[in-house]
């Protein structure tokens, strides 16, 4: 394997600092480690490959890239940044940019994150390649939420672009039509974007994590626990059950292998990964989050074009379970970076 010099792209408050040592043994991470944790985890697996690793923070400005491009003249890109200026929707815009400057860059094209980020348009594709999703309404900001003939509820109400579970809350799920108004206006008005109101399927919550080009790699199915749920809590991933220890701990939040899934579901499932992957253009890698019903029955949630890649969370644990390690699973990002052909260099 050929030394690369690689700029690993993230917000410039995410710059790990030289001195930053991880946690020994089963001591607890300290604040400022866990703080850039992805960052930190990326850039040593890639050294220990025999990389050289610069890190370039960005976040108002896209000259830095620029200037690092023809000044260090990097191999490739690893790009870990979710947002620019402060606005998680201007990612597509980033990426955009690295294709017009003609680097290779790991993750998803620009249209594979629209596509995908953009949940009610997703959603409108799946229906039409008929790959089941939950009937959904789209309120943009100002109109208020009125229940529709063709929707049942119980509904979800979330954000139609945000990521990271970003305004979901128990209070999401709403039984009634004056529920739904208030959560439709709070999505409009606290989080500040176009609300997704789809119905609300009684399930496992499931992901499956992608790899891949043009040959895809599904990993193993992996499945969202909570072990000590109380009586009333739905079982969803909220905010709070994904940044929150203290509440993960309460709940008994945990994430695993799938089980019980016969091989026959696994396959199902993977099917469909694929199928939806290449139905929205994606590249790199993604993940798909689903859930099943009692009766076997599944339903596409979401599908995240620019998913969490650290070392210790779903994605790379599924591809552990694959036997890749994080290193190699690093290494196989990289060279699908590489070998990604932008439409400039197709024409």
């Amino acid at each position: 394997m050929k030394p690369l010099r690689i700029a690993v792209l993230t917000h410039e408050d995410l710059v790990p600092p030289d001195d930053l040592e991880p946690p020994v043994g089963k001591a607890d991470p300290s604040p400022e480690f866990l703080a850039v944790k992805r960052e930190w985890g990326v850039a040593d697996a890639l050294r220990k490959l025999g990389h050289t690793v610069r890190f370039l923070g960005v976040s108002n400005d896209l000259m830095p890239i620029r200037r690092m491009i023809e000044e260090w003249e990097p191999h490739a890109l690893f790009n870990l940044l979710m947002e620019f200026q402060d606005v998680g929707s201007y990612q597509i815009h980033v990426t955009a940019y690295l294709e017009l400057l003609q680097v290779p860059y790991t993750g998803c094209n620009p249209v594979g994150i629209l596509l995908a980020r953009e949940k009610a348009v997703s959603k409108k594709i799946l229906r039409y390649h008929r790959i089941p999703t939950p009937s959904f309404a789209y309120f943009p900001r100002g109109q208020r939420g009125r229940m529709r003939r063709d929707l049942h509820f119980p509904l979800i109400v979330k954000s139609v672009e945000e990521e990271a579970s970003l305004g979901i809350a128990q209070a999401s799920v709403v039984r009634d039509e004056e529920h739904l108004a208030e959560r439709v206006a709070f999505i409009h008005e606290s989080v500040g974007t176009a609300a997704l109101v789809e119905e609300y399927v009684e399930g496992r919550e499931l992901t499956i994590s992608v790899l891949g080009n043009e040959r895809l790699t599904a990993f193993p199915v992996w499945e969202l626990y909570f072990d000590d749920l109380p009586a009333g809590t739905l079982p969803i991933a909220t905010a709070k059950v994904k940044w929150d220890v203290a509440y993960q701990k309460k709940l008994g939040v945990r994430t695993g292998p799938a089980d019980p899934l016969s091989e026959e579901d696994q396959k199902r499932i993977a099917r469909l990964a694929r199928r939806i992957y290449r139905v929205l253009g994606l590249s790199g890698f993604a993940r798909i989050d689903l859930r099943v019903t009692e009766d076997g029955r599944l339903y596409v949630i979401e599908v995240n074009a620019t998913p969490d890649i650290t070392f210790d969370e779903d994605f790379a644990e599924s591809a552990r379970a694959a036997g890749l390690e994080y290193p190699e699973l690093l290494q196989r990002i990289l060279n699908l970076a590489l070998r990604y052909t932008t439409p400039a260099a197709r024409a």
